[in-house]
């Protein structure tokens, strides 16, 4: 089963990366100050995610959008991220926003969810 998901997934994967590369959206410019304004208020946050993930794409394309400077931590690629996620986040679940804000984390699972927390921000 878990073969059949991966020749499924695989190719959908790689075309939703590949729409993504051509249709890249264009980063909003801001005045120096209200883009000092923005990094400020997105210090403590970190996107837990997965390249090819739809959902995933969604919430970069996002933050690609909007010129926010997030770190964007892969867990595919760092052993330590995916497990940090689990054991701090509680699910192995991608996208997902890690919020660190006065010395608390809050973990933020559903792309709308984390869409709608960094539009907050950017207000």
């Amino acid at each position: 089963m878990k073969a059949i998901m991966f020749i499924i997934r695989w190719p959908i994967g790689q075309l939703i990366l590949l729409l993504n590369f051509i249709f890249a959206p264009k980063a909003l410019k801001r005045s120096t100050e209200e883009q000092q304004r923005i990094d400020e208020r997105t210090k403590g946050l970190s996107l837990y995610q997965l390249t090819a993930c739809p959902f995933c794409v969604k919430v970069r394309r996002f933050i690609k959008r909007n010129a926010l400077q997030i770190e964007i931590r892969d867990i595919s690629k760092n052993e330590q991220f995916r497990d940090e996620l689990v054991r701090e986040g509680g699910k192995h679940k991608v996208p997902c926003l890690r919020i660190e804000k006065n010395n608390k984390v809050q973990w933020l699972y559903e792309s709308n969810d984390i869409i709608a927390h960094l539009k907050k921000c950017i207000i």
